[in-house]
């Protein structure tokens, strides 16, 4: 990915969260993954971090059957405030990228709230929004683990915020390059509010 903006690099930001949940309301983050790539996919920055629970009911709902979390995982693990501050600090100047950015975002922006940590999020880019614009015709999956076979990327551990957001890094290139985006503009028009 060689995005030509040479006054405006870009930088991406892309994210990925584990939660105890689908629900926003009901659900907690457990996990954040960031993994930021320049203009020309280059990574530049990785950093995961678990999230300690406030409440130890999280578990009950939690689906440890997916994203392999248990209690013993989360123990030692910084609270909220202290990971969504590390985070602010790495989404500071990035397009922030997800692959259902809504979903991600909804978990974030719930999470900022509860710990009283502003985000620096503002309009984002989708990975899975931009591979079902391939597809109009949805003759494809775009799950996660299926743009990988697509595009032949390594997903190493599906649900583990790190491995899911280097995937999601290396899919987005090739998206990229797909819709035929080669500058900052370009990036511009495709980001959702």
């Amino acid at each position: 990915m060689e995005l030509h903006a040479p006054a405006e690099p870009v930088r991406f930001a892309v994210v990925d969260v584990e939660t105890s949940g689908l629900s926003v309301r009901r659900g907690r983050l457990l996990q954040v993954g960031v993994v930021v790539v320049d203009a020309h996919g280059v990574v530049t920055d990785r950093w995961a971090s678990f999230v300690r629970p406030r409440n130890r009911w999280v578990f009950r709902l939690g689906p440890r059957h997916v994203h392999g979390i248990d209690r013993g995982t989360l123990r030692g693990a910084p609270r909220l405030d202290v990971v969504l501050s590390e985070l602010a600090r790495r989404l500071e100047g990035t397009v922030f990228v997800a692959h259902n950015a809504s979903f991600d975002l909804a978990f974030l922006r719930r999470a900022s709230e509860l710990a009283r940590v502003p985000l620096p999020v503002g309009p984002t880019l989708c990975t899975l929004r931009l591979s079902r614009r391939l597809d109009p015709e949805r003759r494809l999956s775009h799950r996660l683990a299926d743009l990988c076979q697509r595009y032949d990327v390594v997903h190493e551990r599906q649900h583990d915020a790190l491995a899911d957001a280097a995937a999601t890094a290396a899919v987005l290139p090739h998206l990229l390059a797909a819709h035929g985006i080669t500058t900052a503009a370009q990036v511009r028009a495709q980001l959702v509010a």
